[in-house]
């Protein structure tokens, strides 16, 4: 396998046969890398209650690909996440090459799109907001008035635009800009 795997397990014992199903799972990724073994792929497994989690981050140039999955079995999760990466990689050629200039884009892929793949996406509203000054406690409480996931904001305490979101585990996580 030329992509590298760095494994950490939370709360369990990642185990050579784990191991071993992983690297078999994500060995599919590397036809996708022009240079997969300069390319590090982050692997956490964890445990919540009876579901196991597991959440690949794998840096590449210009972007990064992300994704998570859980079920009751491990070895589902791991087959969920590997589908939905290589989904992600698929989706994104896709895009870039429906784009004009796509030189610009050329991030990190290495293989052919048909054209009956391509799908017609586009940005279909634009929206301007006022940021007034909120806090983060209140900030949520809009999120939730208003039912959506997300909330873009002014952060009172730093002065900053950031954007509070509703995460998987019913917590919340805010991004914050420099």
């Amino acid at each position: 396998m030329f992509l590298k795997l760095n494994i950490h397990g939370s709360k369990m014992e990642v185990t050579s046969a784990i191991k071993n199903y992983l690297e078999d799972k994500l060995k599919r990724l590397d036809k996708y890398f022009e240079q997969s073994e300069d390319i590090t792929a982050n692997i956490v497994i964890r445990t919540r209650g009876i579901d196991q989690t597991v959440e690949v981050t794998i840096p590449i140039k210009r972007a990064t690909l992300r994704a998570e999955e859980s079920s009751k079995d491990l070895y589902t999760s791991i087959d969920l996440v590997a589908d939905k990466l290589e989904g992600q990689i698929r989706k994104s050629k896709k895009r870039i090459k429906q784009k004009a200039n796509k030189d610009k884009y050329n991030m990190f892929i290495d293989f052919e799109v048909s054209e009956d793949e391509i799908e017609n996406e586009s940005i279909v509203k634009r929206k301007t907001v006022d940021m007034k000054p909120m806090c983060e406690e209140e900030a949520i409480l809009q999120m939730n008035l208003l039912g959506h996931e997300f909330f873009v904001f002014q952060n009172s305490d730093t002065g900053r635009c950031a954007v509070i979101y509703k995460r998987k585990d019913k917590n919340y996580g805010i991004i914050e800009m420099k």
